[in-house]
């Protein structure tokens, strides 16, 4: 029996406005909204892109009239740290936050010796019902605002420099390998990577490179993201090399077939020049054969190599 896919959110979340949801021009108009003058709009950016402020009242060269004024209508509190679990010796930190709503996503924090990296969820649950996944077996409740997104990336990068060190430490890395499926919040992921790969006052100023979209195969929407132009790395989460062992562990491929995945993975690669990854999860006695190995060796090798 197929599981159900779910693509469309059941309870489409309406988080209030953020300054981090505003590309310049919604910036621009949003002030212009409150009656302040065109060059603040750079200046809130810079606050929070750059100095990664979130909270009105740590803006100091701002007025503290403007401070109350803009703390409801461009830095509401999107989410709210609930629990907080740390191993390898504090080296990873994994937070559970609760949204307005009350939903919960989580974001975890990766200190390694030559990169830091921050992995984040792009939704509240997720609807591809991969079996061996716990998010998935929990279904989709809403995807993420670019905000909600942004703050994930945001929080973990002001972690990484007051908590970490001295010296301060700078986030390298952004994953988008936590909740949900990326190409289904495909407007909002977008969104939000053209903010964390934008240089400051814009965004966050990380290397396209350097950043990574998940996806268990989401075929046209691949082919979409090649062509947004913003290179960067590709995850194509296959764990099967065969189609009737992954029409179950991966759901979506009853829609889009391995070979389907792999032509859009491929179209990928050529259009942005970037390299795919492929994400293979060994589960014992279910594909781990070695004639799977062969299989998916040869398949990946007439298909990326």
């Amino acid at each position: 029996m197929v599981q159900q896919l779910v693509f469309s959110e059941p309870r489409p979340g309406k988080p209030p406005r953020h300054l981090a949801d505003l590309d310049a021009d919604g910036r621009a108009s949003a002030v212009a909204e409150l009656g302040l003058p065109a060059f603040r709009a750079k200046q809130l950016a810079h606050q929070y892109y750059g100095r990664l402020i979130a909270d009105p009242r740590q803006m100091t060269d701002l007025p503290a009239g403007l401070r109350d004024a803009i703390a409801d209508t461009m830095f509401p509190i999107l989410l709210t740290a609930v629990s907080e679990v740390a191993c390898d010796a504090g080296e990873t930190r994994k937070t559970l936050w609760r949204a307005l709503d009350g939903v919960t996503v989580e974001s975890v924090l990766m200190r390694y010796p030559q990169r830091n990296t921050v992995c984040i969820s792009s939704q509240a649950g997720c609807g591809m019902a991969c079996p061996f996944c716990a998010t998935g077996q929990g279904g989709l409740s809403r995807n993420l605002s670019t905000a909600e997104i942004l703050e994930q990336v945001r929080a973990g990068a002001a972690a990484l420099r007051d908590d970490f060190g001295p010296p301060s430490l700078r986030l390298s890395n952004v994953v988008f390998m936590g909740m949900g499926e990326p190409l289904a919040n495909y407007a909002r992921v977008v969104a939000a990577v053209q903010r964390i790969i934008a240089a400051p006052p814009h965004g966050f100023g990380i290397s396209a490179r350097s950043v990574t979209v998940s996806t268990v195969g989401l075929a046209p929407a691949i082919r979409k993201l090649a062509d947004e132009g913003l290179a960067v790395t590709l995850a194509l989460s296959l764990h099967a090399p065969d189609d009737e062992l992954r029409d179950t562990l991966v759901p979506v491929n009853n829609r889009w077939k391995i070979a389907e995945a792999l032509d859009a993975a491929r179209y990928y690669a050529d259009v942005t020049g970037r390299r795919v990854s492929v994400e293979y999860a060994l589960i014992r006695d279910v594909n781990d054969q070695p004639w799977r190995a062969d299989l998916l060796g040869q398949r990946l090798h007439r298909a990326l190599g």
